[in-house]
């Protein structure tokens, strides 16, 4: 299945119109349509975490909804903690995104790692960064906005002109031509016969 812009939107769009066991199964039913490899295209592509996946598939193949890990364990999610975030690493990234170089899709790319953002929240929007959450759990956030890493270009050796030197030049100008071969078929050391005088 060809992943096109359009369709990635639509995809992304349902997935964030729902939630919870719904949502799982949804991003599981999509994976399942990728194939083999679908989880991986998923997370890089879609930004879905892995796990969520798994679950969603372990809940359309027994038929039963999973109980919410967050909502189990009491614990608010990123989102009720920093009410701000998402704006916050908007603001922090935008001034460092650039279009997809292929021009292939319009996908936008960061010039900032993930660690480089955590330090520009803590520097520039005031947070403690023992109090942000993991790296991985910011990556997550910055692809679900639509924000990947900057793909890495393999630099390919310049080639090297060959340029003449100037000595080349006056080597070949002050070359002298060859001397023709002289045509005369007397040897300058034989003596001529002296001439008969008429009787």
């Amino acid at each position: 299945m060809e992943l096109t812009p359009e369709l990635i939107k639509v995809v992304k769009g349902g997935a964030e119109n729902l939630e919870g066991a719904p949502r799982r199964r949804f991003m599981a039913g999509f994976v399942r349509l990728l194939g083999r490899g679908g989880q991986r295209v998923a997370e890089a592509v879609l930004g879905w975490n892995r796990g969520t996946v798994r679950k969603g598939e372990e809940e359309l193949r027994d038929g039963v909804d999973r109980p919410d890990g967050r909502k189990d364990n009491g614990q608010p999610s990123l989102e009720e903690r920093f009410p701000s975030l998402l704006q916050d690493l908007r603001e922090v990234v935008e001034p460092f995104l650039q279009v997809d170089p292929t021009l292939r899709s319009e996908r936008l790319y960061r010039k900032l790692t993930t660690r480089e953002v955590v330090q520009r929240l803590v520097s520039e929007k005031g947070y403690s960064e023992e109090g942000l959450p993991c790296d991985e759990a910011i990556r997550q956030r910055l692809n679900g906005l639509g924000y990947y890493p900057r793909r890495v270009r393999k630099s390919k050796p310049k080639k090297r002109s060959l340029r003449r030197m100037p000595s080349s030049t006056r080597s070949t100008s002050s070359t002298l031509a060859p001397t023709p071969p002289s045509t005369s078929c007397a040897s300058p050391s034989t003596p001529r016969p002296p001439s008969r005088l008429a009787s």
